[in-house]
């Protein structure tokens, strides 16, 4: 008796997959893969956006309570005195330059945004992008020293704006949704 060997053919008693089968597992797995990097790229996005605005608004904050505590004007600039993309730097501005000059002590920096989120601001006194708080806790402009700096931040991404940083007559930052709130579309906020 002469027994016949086969290693290609499968008998019920063998374990295992045909190509067929391996084929459309792994086609479901690239498909289920693919949906869920998409989500979780999405998901980055929105938790960049809320590190920014969370991070500028501890920053105005920070500013205002250093101001109070110091008794003396303490500002919020961009890092590079034009784009607050490139970060913002909060410190004592002994001069009212908006710049972090040798001898004037810096509360804090913070470096540029990630890429992809824009940061545009519409203030009172926009001959330069700063925010300035005296020993009071109030904004004040530097055009009459006496006025408040209100305004808005607007931090977009894609294109559109997700949120808004609004600084009212006194001086108190506040966030808002401009797709969920309709008092968050203005620029200025006066109350």
């Amino acid at each position: 008796m002469t027994r016949r060997r086969s290693d290609s053919r499968r008998t019920a008693e063998q374990g295992g997959f045909t190509l067929l089968e391996l084929t459309a597992a792994l086609a479901v797995a690239a498909i289920l893969l693919g949906i869920g990097v998409a989500a979780f790229a999405a998901l980055l996005q929105n938790l960049r956006m809320t590190t920014t605005v969370n991070d500028f608004f501890i920053a105005i904050n920070m500013a205002r309570s250093e101001a109070i505590q110091r008794g003396a004007r303490v500002d919020l600039v961009p890092a590079d005195g034009k784009s607050w993309t490139s970060g913002w730097v909060v410190f004592v501005d002994a001069d009212g330059n908006h710049r972090a000059d040798r001898g004037e002590s810096i509360v804090f920096a913070h470096g540029p945004v990630p890429p992809g989120i824009a940061i545009a601001a519409t203030l009172t006194d926009s001959s330069a992008p700063y925010l300035a708080y005296n020993g009071l806790g109030r904004t004040r402009t530097d055009a009459s020293g006496q006025a408040p700096q209100l305004g808005t931040w607007s931090f977009s991404q894609d294109g559109k704006v997700k949120r808004r940083i609004k600084i009212g007559f006194l001086g108190r930052p506040r966030t808002c949704d401009p797709a969920a709130d309709s008092s968050c579309t203005g620029t200025a906020d006066v109350k």
